[in-house]
């Protein structure tokens, strides 16, 4: 009788939150969102980021068109900007 192995899934993707429900709680240039977003998703807070920022081979921006929007759900809202006030004052 041959054995049969064990089959494990691939782990899944966590859906994107719904953007409607989104709330904004703040604005950076790109690299420093992109260590908000890990901070906030390593606390398990979805974080969506979104700019005006026209993907390029040119790796600047000027003034606010880099701005980048940090968006949480509003439940973590508050959770976030005592994240963010914490790690800011460290």
């Amino acid at each position: 009788m041959a054995k049969r192995g064990k089959v494990i899934p691939f782990p899944t993707k966590p859906a994107p939150p719904d953007e409607r429900a989104l709330t904004e709680v703040h604005r950076c240039d790109q690299a420093e969102a992109i260590v908000v977003k890990g901070l906030f998703e390593s606390e398990g807070i979805p974080t969506v980021l979104r700019s005006r920022i026209a993907h390029s081979v040119h790796p600047f921006t000027v003034g606010a068109q880099g701005e980048v929007k940090i968006l949480v759900p509003e439940a973590d809202a508050a959770r976030s900007r005592r994240l963010l006030a914490r790690h800011a004052s460290a």
